[in-house]
């Protein structure tokens, strides 16, 4: 993506993660480059997600620590769904770390809901694991909660 700053990016991701590791720029630049991703932004967070054979995924969503519990996510969520809603998706995915209990109890708000686990998916630096949970909402859903859009 032309113009993106991916080491703002980058910088704001590792505010944001300890497990998953955060993302890099040059990774966060080779996903944005991917066909049928998506650069969803804020001042404080931002969301990163694809669509791949009519099913939406969010691949990242990373918010400012001092900005949490404001609603930057749930926008950022509800803006992605409704893109993922124009572009035909009617489900979508993500995964997230079972320690990341603040995250789950977001997903969860948003009608997300546990679909199943992978067993020490994630690995932080340090070498602890820790396991994905994997969720899934229909998109409808979402839409008829009426979930902010914003720009």
């Amino acid at each position: 993506m032309s113009g993106t700053d991916t080491a703002r990016l980058a910088a704001l991701h590792a505010a944001s993660f300890t497990m998953p590791p955060p993302w890099p720029a040059h990774e966060i630049a080779a996903t944005l480059a991917q066909r049928g991703t998506v650069l969803l932004e804020a001042p404080e967070g931002f969301l990163i997600g694809r669509i791949v054979a009519g099913e939406a995924e969010i691949l990242t969503l990373a918010v400012d620590p001092d900005r949490r519990r404001q609603g930057v996510g749930s926008q950022l969520t509800g803006r992605f769904m409704a893109w993922a809603e124009a572009a035909g998706a009617t489900r979508a995915f993500l995964d997230v770390a079972a320690g990341n209990l603040p995250a789950i109890g977001l997903y969860r708000s948003l009608g997300f809901a546990e679909i199943g686990r992978r067993k020490d998916y994630y690995r932080a630096a340090g070498g602890s694991r820790d396991d994905a949970v994997l969720m899934a909402a229909e998109i409808a859903v979402n839409s008829q909660n009426n979930l902010p859009i914003g720009q």
